[in-house]
């Protein structure tokens, strides 16, 4: 009998265990995350928003509001396109992590705005928390900010 608990609790230890994400699970997230670069970058607003669950959050780089909504989602993205030239994104550091059915993809990326048609370019970070969904992985939150500028105590040596 003892033995017989000893290899349930052994069995019910091991499915407690977290497993890593194989890496082509990683890979999907990114072309996700790639995915919404490239819908942003051809300024379409309807494939943008395709991209997000019908329940999503977006705290966006410039919204002065988070947007809870589909189609708040799909306006966020029609602002941010209507100047021209149109703005555009280039992913910089990814850092993507996949518990099951979700996945955090955290990062920077950094925009190319056109104020007076001259390019200024603006760093920020990003947070995408991802839900796979009838095999796709949908935006369920987003959050993006600027990258803030550095100040004299950011840039002073940490003391020990």
């Amino acid at each position: 009998m003892r033995h017989a608990s000893l290899a349930l609790l052994a069995s019910v230890l091991a499915g407690c265990q977290t497993v890593p994400a194989p890496d082509g699970t990683k890979a999907e997230v990114a072309q996700a995350t790639q995915s919404w670069v490239s819908a942003f970058n051809a300024c379409n607003a309807n494939e943008a928003a395709a991209l997000y669950d019908s329940e999503a959050v977006l705290w966006g780089t410039v919204a002065p509001v988070v947007i809870s909504s589909p189609i708040g989602i799909q306006q966020y993205f029609e602002r941010a396109c209507s100047s021209s030239p149109q703005p555009k994104v280039v992913l910089g550091e990814q850092l993507v992590r996949v518990y099951g059915e979700t996945a955090i993809n955290s990062g920077s990326y950094t925009f190319t705005v056109f104020p007076g048609g001259q390019p200024r370019q603006v760093p920020a970070r990003y947070s995408f928390t991802y839900r796979k969904k009838e095999g796709r992985w949908l935006i369920v939150d987003h959050h993006s900010s600027p990258v803030p500028a550095p100040t004299a105590s950011a840039s002073a040596p940490a003391r020990q």
